[in-house]
């Protein structure tokens, strides 16, 4: 049974804990709730002819482990733990564009991730298709992401 949550200001079920960890967790959590907020804000907002698949893409990336969060961030949505670990850039219309910023560090391989200069990795997602298709392999991007930055 969860508590009544100071922050708030309603039942919250989520967090069945004494009130003083209601405030480290909601304290913690909050600003999650708010980036998310923002990137659902700037979904709504986003006009390309792709912005369905995007939406799956940050879908299968958010679900994939507990620890990503995500935020806006060089003018699209990214995601990180600890630090910086993937961006889109919405600006490419022809393509989703899935920036991974230390890809290289993660030795995942694949023919469908494209090397690029200082260690980056880019996805490119043309179709629906191509996102159900590299769903595992995106989830691998994320999940040796947080095992990397884990272990430093």
């Amino acid at each position: 049974m969860g508590t009544i949550c100071p922050l708030l200001c309603r039942f919250c079920p989520l967090f069945p804990t004494p009130l003083f960890w209601i405030f480290v967790v909601h304290t913690s959590k909050l600003d999650d709730m708010n980036n998310t907020k923002k990137t659902d804000e700037f979904m709504v907002k986003l006009e390309h002819p792709l912005k369905a698949e995007m939406e799956a893409v940050r879908s299968i990336i958010v679900n994939a482990n507990s620890k990503i969060e995500e935020d806006i961030k060089w003018g699209g949505p990214s995601f990180f733990y600890k630090e910086d670990l993937a961006t889109f850039n919405p600006r490419i219309k022809n393509y989703v564009a899935l920036i991974f910023h230390k890809g290289e560090l993660l030795n995942v391989k694949s023919d469908f991730l494209e090397s690029a200069t200082k260690g980056k990795v880019y996805a490119k997602f043309y179709s629906m298709e191509q996102v159900i298709a590299h769903k595992d392999l995106i989830e691998k991007m994320v999940n040796s992401w947080i095992k990397f930055m884990d272990s430093e």
